[in-house]
């Protein structure tokens, strides 16, 4: 009897696992059919589609303890700044960038850097390898004087520990002589430059050390000690301006935790702006308990991105959110590519990280907190502004959408922690 049972109990669980199996490949199935006709879709609404220059708010100013703070909203204005900054450095150049693309902005970018280094500055770059595989490696004609880190994707000694030596390098930051700094969502490329919307910020002042650390942690982390960035000190231990950076190699990723401690402490209003929303549950779940107290939770989003897998995955969250009493704004001008928050006119953040699983979990991420009701005050006219293109989501409005949509919601569901 033992025997038989035993044999029967293999025979279930062969079976239980053929089924397993025959589910999972049905999914993945399902999977592929979606995402190839999301794919087809998403070429057949852009193919011969004439990009529109973006809606600009315009460029706006704060002093926040000893630092001057500029808020751009523009390719063209932030581009022109960060060069001049380049051209006038006479000491240092610190350099962070996820796409660096060989046009006629990314070769201006490159020059600048080449001339800096030629008449003495000291240049650190580092941009990521994997965003940029499709750009011919003889764009990136560095001077010999340049100190250059491509950083790849996968690193060694991998198998050590796949989660510190992984990660795309997805922050954007420019310090120049230790007293400017630039960061936000700004890649370097022509299309950026016009047809995106974005926003980055300017600091000019003790601020900057922020910015500074975080390159010089990114770099220090592969170099030996001669090669290192050079340590300074802060000029105060308790600023009003505070930089968050992850840093995968460490496993530190203090970004999620900056989130969901502002989002805890709001009162009055919470506005969000992302270009992919795919939060993971206990950041949801900040967002919903804020909606539940009476906060005025917005999250502004493309009502079509450059990332169409990002959208369909991003829409499995909006029927929960609305019925949470969550406001959902669709930016409708252009991509809209900000990573910004501000909350009840006190605290804001602008920064390089996404609120999804990849930039708040995976990714070397940058970004700049502010405690301060002058700056909070400006990034609200920001947000309003944004706004006047947006159209918001209702909730019959999206209960009435075509059942195809919601079984392709549902297939994309488990994709979610790997976006």
């Amino acid at each position: 009897m033992d025997a038989r049972r035993a044999l029967a109990e293999i025979r279930e669980r062969r079976i239980l696992l053929k089924a397993a199996g025959a589910g999972a490949g049905a999914l993945l199935g399902a999977q592929a059919v979606v995402i190839a006709s999301l794919a087809g879709l998403d070429w057949w609404k852009h193919h011969g589609r004439q990009q529109r220059d973006a809606p600009h708010p315009g460029t706006f100013n704060a002093h926040v303890q000893d630092s001057d703070i500029t808020i751009y909203t523009s390719g063209e204005s932030v581009y022109e700044d960060m060069l001049d900054a380049i051209d006038n450095a006479q000491h240092s150049i610190h350099m962070e960038t996820f796409i660096w693309k060989n046009d006629e902005t990314g070769q201006r970018f490159l020059d600048a850097f080449n001339r800096a280094a030629d008449r003495g500055v000291e240049v650190f770059i580092i941009y990521d390898g994997f965003a940029n595989l499709v750009i011919p490696s003889s764009f990136y004609d560095f001077s010999d004087r340049v100190h250059v880190y491509r950083m790849p994707v996968v690193r060694r000694p991998f198998w050590k520990g796949p989660l510190r030596f992984s990660g795309f390098n997805h922050s954007k930051i420019l310090v120049v002589d230790d007293n400017i700094g630039f960061v936000g969502g700004y890649n370097f490329g022509s299309l950026y430059s016009r047809q995106w919307r974005d926003t980055h910020i300017r600091e000019i002042g003790p601020a900057v050390w922020g910015l500074r650390s975080s390159i010089a942690s990114a770099w220090n982390e592969d170099r030996d000690p001669e090669h290192a960035i050079d340590w300074v000190a802060p000029k105060n231990w308790d600023p009003e301006v505070r930089v968050s950076a992850n840093l995968p190699i460490q496993l530190v990723y203090p970004i999620r935790e900056m989130y969901m401690n502002a989002i805890n402490r709001a009162q009055h209003h919470i506005w969000v702006n992302t270009p992919y929303f795919i939060p993971d549950q206990q950041i949801l779940d900040c967002l919903l308990d804020a909606a539940a107290r009476g906060v005025d939770v917005r999250i502004m989003v493309p009502k079509d991105s450059n990332h169409i897998l990002a959208d369909w995955v991003s829409r499995g969250f909006y029927g929960q959110l609305l019925e949470g009493g969550v406001t959902i704004l669709l930016y409708a001008a252009c991509m809209i590519h900000a990573k910004t928050a501000t909350i009840d006119g006190e605290w804001s953040t602008v920064g390089t990280a996404n609120i999804d699983r990849l930039s708040l979990s995976f990714n070397y991420e940058t970004n700049v907190e502010i405690v301060d009701p002058d700056f909070a005050a400006e990034m609200e006219k920001v947000f309003l502004a944004d706004s006047e293109h947006c159209e918001e989501l209702s909730s019959p409005q999206w209960r009435d959408r075509h059942p195809m949509a919601r079984v392709a919601e549902t297939i994309l569901v488990p994709l979610r922690p790997f976006l």
